[in-house]
């Protein structure tokens, strides 16, 4: 037996390096000698059965003939395997390892021990030297064990073997998104402590419409990596500019500074700040290193040289228009329309009886209110609450950037807490129309917002794509831009390359591509001929056009390069629901305008992918545009909608909002609960359902959502939040997640497991038949039908209460195990599952019995031994094959012996 052993608390390079290990010496079993990383615990939760590993407690020692060691050289890190060390019959003891300047005291016979990243990078340039190909699950692992050791290569023991290892293993098929799912983070722990100090004590100051942070930080010595952690506090906080400061000391009387500075402020220049205190760097990152100096007076020097560098801009004062006309929260829908036509606004305040500002309701939001039949509806019920004001001297960064973060078109002036203007979108680009002309060059990114464009380089971009999708989405840009079009990635895509790490390395398996015109027209089939043309150049992609929503897909299944990708292509358009979930009536529109329609804020995001019009911004520049503040839900974690009707237009979207805040440990923001909430118990659901044949949003698209829900592994926290909500009325009014319907879950999830490991069934389904079958006999079956299940659902949720009766009824009756399994086996396996969910302890036992023992046993003699035995074939066998599996179940035959006189006796010849 040869043995690879990997250290106590094994961590993914010495996983990855034993993985490896296997394939350069055949036959060989991995022992974890003691433990593991909970990262590598729970991959193994899932992926043991990919690896040949095997318990120490199954090893003899005396069938052990070599032991192979990685990432250590010390026994005492083997546990109790390192008595297997000294065992005489060992012929042959290796050790692989990356750590030099270790005494070692294993008895190795041989030793491979190199100065890199990973132990796992040692075992991949010997299998690149043998040309062994490795599987999917020992590519990924391997790649996981030098991600994590070299900390994706930006830690400083990386090295250029590092690299082309990873390489190698990606060629290998690694995967990428489990890669990403189980690596650890990038900061070190001493920088992590930090961060979370550093942003308990950030201290802030907003100085025309910029924020800058300072922070100063006690240490008992010097801390490396600071520039990260700086750049960390940026990201996190999208702060504007930060002083971070760090005071340690090499001794008793030697006291230090550091002091990192980082600025995104127009004009500002760091450099000459520093330069002067011995510092220096460039105009927006720029560094210092002092000793036994007064930490917070350079602070001070710094932080008033900064102030002192920023731009005066225009106030609110200077923009705003003034009186402002408003509306009572009693006024009606109907009403609120009529002064928004005969004024020509774009939307109102609402103040109450004191004058007070209580709200904010605009055209939009009316003319929906309007169409489903709320006309005579105060407005309080649809205005928003959640208001964004400013003062007389808010500044028109502060202003624009407001406008643009939360979609706001008015922004209240407030003094004194008195209602003294109002600045519009109108207002705001006539100030911008009138800027100097050295900042044209820069005016389209202002128009759509200094926050609305982000300049996210192109090269950030690509590095978090795996490389064969990169290549597609710039061959689409190329396209586009052939035909005067812009293209942007826009929606999840977008969401996940800003929350992933920025070493981490996506293939997202579902994009949306949106084809916005510029110069020259996009009409409403420029996604289908962008997806036409793109499908030209990779012919082993399947073209699917859906006329009716105006967009094109492009589907690869299992492809070489691209594997399972679901690529949507579709020219920017608005959207008007008709009536309550309905599917939506589409017209073609800007960018905008398509983001606008989505869902929630952290799904409007867009990456323009086509290079910028002449004259503005770079070749490099890839600008994000958020214009509903998705970032900052990002970054405060939370799920916010777009409009105040959203959920009522799209119930599945209180299903998207729920899957999305529990799957990445976000809440959802207090006013989208309140819409979730005013939708639920409006009744306008049930209205639509009894006033429409179709409503595909609690029909099929719902299904659809359920489905990504229940085969999700976060389902149960899912439905607990969707029930909470009352969402679950979606599915029948009457749905309630109960102790009794809890209990079935459970019981459903243990019987999933025993009975169907592999699976055959198909578990989401069995979850939702399960939540199903909880109704009242007589609605099962027209949910299953209305949510569009398979017939084999249907009918079985139809037949279930007869089932059911027919078997509690007869199951207490039954005396002997041979009767047991003549009226259970005429059931299919998901029935029974059903039945025994639900049924007492004593139904459900039997039931268990049956699948776990009866349903198992076989007569004791076959067809062939009945020929043997003289029987003629014929129809006799079944008859007589059932009475001995009879007699076997209730005992009365016990062996061969027994089952050859019970023919004789029964059956003569």
């Amino acid at each position: 037996m040869d043995l690879i052993l990997c250290h106590t608390t094994a961590d993914f390079d010495a996983l990855g390096a034993a993985v490896g290990l296997t394939r350069l010496l055949p036959g060989s079993k991995i022992v974890l000698t003691g433990g593991s990383h909970p990262p590598v615990r729970d991959f193994l939760a899932l992926h043991r059965d990919e690896y040949p590993l095997i318990e120490r407690r199954s090893v003899n020692p005396e069938k052990i003939r070599s032991l192979t060691v990685v990432d250590t050289q010390q026994r005492d890190r083997l546990g109790k395997a390192a008595e297997w060390l000294d065992l005489p019959h060992v012929t042959e003891i290796i050790v692989y390892d990356h750590h030099l300047g270790q005494e070692s005291d294993i008895p190795a016979t041989r030793s491979h021990i190199s100065s890199v990243g990973a132990t796992t990078t040692l075992i991949v340039e010997q299998l690149q030297q043998q040309q062994i190909s490795l599987t999917t699950a020992e590519a990924t692992v391997m790649a996981l064990g030098i991600h994590v050791d070299t900390g994706s290569l930006t830690f400083d023991q990386s090295t250029p073997q590092d690299a082309f290892a990873l390489a190698w293993l990606m060629e290998q098929g690694a995967s990428l998104s489990v890669i990403s799912t189980y690596r650890d983070p990038g900061l070190s722990l001493q920088l992590q402590q930090l961060l979370t100090e550093a942003l308990e004590n950030l201290a802030y100051l907003c100085l025309h419409g910029y924020t800058v942070a300072w922070v100063t930080l006690k240490t008992d010595g010097f801390v490396p990596g600071l520039s990260s952690l700086a750049s960390e506090l940026v990201e996190l906080t999208e702060i504007d500019a930060i002083l971070l400061a760090n005071e340690y000391s090499l001794g008793e009387s030697d006291s230090r500074l550091t002091v990192i500075g980082r600025s995104q402020i127009p004009k500002t220049n760091l450099n000459l700040l520093f330069q002067p205190l011995g510092g220096g760097g460039h105009s927006q990152a720029a560094s210092l290193n002092l000793r036994k100096v007064d930490s917070q007076a350079i602070l001070k020097q710094l932080l008033d040289g900064i102030k002192a560098q920023i731009p005066h801009p225009p106030t609110a004062r200077d923009l705003m228009s003034s009186p402002v006309r408003t509306i009572l929260p009693e006024t009606t829908i109907g009403e609120a329309q009529r002064i928004l036509l005969r004024y020509g606004h774009s939307g109102l305040s609402v103040v109450d009886a004191q004058k007070q500002i209580v709200g904010i309701i605009s055209r939009r939001d009316i003319d929906i209110a309007l169409h489903h039949g709320f006309s005579h509806a105060p407005v309080k019920g649809y205005m928003t609450r959640n208001l964004k004001t400013i003062m007389p001297d808010t500044t028109l960064p502060e202003i624009e950037s407001v406008m643009v973060t939360y979609d706001i078109g008015r922004l209240p002036v407030m003094e004194n807490e008195q209602l003294v203007g109002i600045v519009t979108r109108t207002d705001v680009l006539r100030e911008l129309h009138q800027e100097r002309e050295e900042e044209r060059g820069t005016e389209e990114q202002t128009k759509t917002g200094r926050r609305g464009e982000s300049n996210l380089s192109l090269p950030q971009l690509q590095n978090k794509l795996a490389p064969r999708l990169w290549q597609l989405l710039t061959t689409a840009s190329q396209e586009a831009e052939k035909r005067g079009w812009h293209l942007y990635l826009v929606g999840g895509a977008v969401r996940d390359l800003l929350l992933a790490q920025a070493s981490d390395t996506l293939m997202i398996k579902d994009i949306d591509l949106v084809v916005d015109g510029f110069h020259k027209s996009a009409d409403v089939g420029a996604g289908v001929e962008l997806a036409k043309a793109l499908q030209q150049l990779y012919p082993s992609s399947r073209l699917e056009i859906h006329g009716a929503f105006q967009t094109a897909a492009l589907l690869w299944h299992k492809d070489p390069e691209l594997d399972s990708l679901w690529v949507d292509i579709a020219t920017a358009r608005t959207e008007f629901y008709p009536y309550p979930a309905a599917n939506p009536e589409v017209e073609a529109s800007s960018i905008r305008q398509d983001l606008y329609r989505r869902d929630f804020t952290i799904n409007a995001l867009a990456l323009r992918l086509t290079t910028p019009r002449a004259g503005v911004g770079t070749q490099h520049a890839a600008p994000l545009l958020d214009f509903f503040g998705g970032l900052i839900d990002l970054q405060a974690k939370q799920i916010r909608v777009l409009h105040a009707n959203s959920f009522i237009e799209d119930p599945t979207r209180i299903y998207r909002g729920v899957r999305f805040a529990v799957r990445f440990g976000f809440e959802i923001e207090p006013q989208t609960e309140e819409f979730i909430r005013y939708a639920i118990n409006s009744g306008v659901y049930d209205r639509t359902a009894q006033e429409n044949s179709r409503t595909p949003a609690l029909q099929t698209r719902l299904k659809t959502e359920l489905k990504h829900i229940l085969e999700a592994p976060y389902w149960k926290s899912a439905l607990q939040f969707l029930d909470n909500l009352g969402a679950l009325q979606c599915i029948h009014p009457t749905l309630k997640l109960d102790a009794e319907l809890l209990g079935q879950l459970r019981l459903l999830e243990r019987c999933l497991r025993r009975f169907d490991p592999q699976p055959t069934l198909i578990h989401w389904e069995m979850r939702l038949e399960t939540l199903i079958a909880h109704l009242a006999p007589e609605y099962p079956a027209k949910v299953a039908k209305n949510l569009q299940l398979p017939e084999d659902s249907i009918a079985r949720l139809k037949n279930l209460a007869q089932v059911q009766t027919e078997v509690m009824t007869l199951l207490p009756t039954l005396q002997r195990p041979s009767q047991v399994v003549q009226l259970l086996r005429q059931y299919d396996l998901p029935m029974l599952i059903l039945i025994a969910v639900q049924s007492p302890r004593e139904i459900r036992h039997q039931i268990w019995e049956y699948f776990t023992v009866w349903a198992n046993v076989q007569p004791l003699l076959n067809g062939n031994d009945l020929k043997k035995l003289g029987y003629k074939p014929g129809p006799q066998y079944r008859q007589i094959l059932d009475d001995l599996l009879a007699a076997t179940l209730d005992g009365v035959i016990k062996d061969r012996f027994e089952a050859e006189e019970f023919l004789a006796q029964h059956y003569p010849k």
